[in-house]
């Protein structure tokens, strides 16, 4: 596993994390014991970041719960993002965050589900926020009083983070950047290497498209990606990700080496982001977590991107891309 400098926040962390969205059966069923497994075979396997979201899981919270008693006797080797904003949205009992004690009240839920005294990264989960004084706020009441050791945003917005590092006190930025989705190339990424921002990549594999097990009939019915039909915009924009995993496939097999290219494309960014893909079985977290043992170089890097981008009907013969 590479380890990197994790921005401004003193951490070393591995360049392969692990994202807990998926143990909290919002992805489909995930029985506890299972959950457990997975987050520590990412761990036995080099992964030292985990991240969450009070959000997270069906209930809310889940994923955070099964989080902290998964890593019971490792908590001090190990580091732990979460973010807190987006309580309740899915069944209408947000909580609102107006208040600096608001704030500061679900970070404290966070640290009793998380069964911790500490969370390394706080993120504030409120990606299109216009004012956001009020986590700022708290977050640096909470990280002088030793509640968090550094805190950031979760955005795909470049005006959103100018505005939360308005005074160069944002450390972490999560944001959503693959193969499929390179809009944060051309502005915000540029900008946290500007600020010595850290990026956390959320999406790494498309919400799973980029593993090569779906076919273009495939239908999603778990509640995060049935949204995906909502209406014409997000299936046309489904199809059009399809036709360019489809193109993958003629140069790169279905599954573990389809998943460790797109993996490896992200983390070989100039920027050396950290990726943090989701598992749903302790299999799944050690095929992620071995995929970060080296980076793509930026001849491989691009001959993944010309090979997406083609519109013609060429194999990609000729093309090499380590995996």
């Amino acid at each position: 596993m590479l380890y990197r400098n994790f921005g401004k926040t003193g951490l070393q962390v591995s360049s392969i994390g692990m994202g807990t969205w998926n143990i909290g059966n919002q992805w489909g069923e995930i029985d506890e014991a299972t959950a457990l497994a997975t987050v520590r075979s990412a761990f036995d396997h080099g992964v030292n970041l985990f991240d969450a979201a009070e959000s997270y899981g069906i209930p809310c919270g889940l994923s955070e719960e099964r989080l902290g008693k998964a890593l019971e006797g490792i908590r001090d080797r190990i580091h732990i993002m979460t973010k807190v904003g987006r309580w309740g949205r899915r069944t209408g009992q947000t909580v609102p965050m107006t208040t600096v004690d608001m704030v500061r009240l679900c970070v404290q839920a966070c640290l009793y589900r998380l069964r911790t005294d500490y969370i390394d990264v706080m993120l504030c989960h409120e990606g299109k926020i216009e004012d956001p004084s009020v986590y700022l706020e708290a977050f640096e009441l909470l990280k002088q009083q030793g509640y968090i050791g550094a805190y950031g945003i979760s955005t795909d917005k470049l005006k959103v983070l100018e505005r939360f590092n308005a005074n160069n006190t944002c450390s972490v930025v999560e944001l959503d950047y693959s193969l499929l989705n390179r809009k944060a190339e051309s502005k915000i990424l540029p900008y946290c290497q500007e600020h010595g921002i850290a990026v956390v990549v959320r999406g790494p594999l498309g919400k799973g498209l980029l593993s090569g097990k779906y076919s273009p009939d495939t239908v999603f019915t778990d509640t995060v990606r049935a949204e995906w039909y909502i209406d014409d915009t997000r299936r046309e924009k489904l199809a059009q990700d399809m036709a360019k995993v489809e193109r993958l496939k003629t140069i790169l097999t279905p599954g573990e080496e389809m998943i460790t290219a797109a993996l490896r494309f992200v983390t070989s960014h100039p920027v050396q982001p950290v990726t943090i893909p989701g598992a749903k079985s302790p299999e799944q977290a050690a095929m992620n977590a071995n995929v970060g043992d080296r980076t793509l170089t930026p001849a491989e890097r691009e001959a993944l991107i010309q090979h997406l981008e083609s519109t013609s009907s060429q194999t990609g013969e000729g093309t090499t891309v380590a995996a």
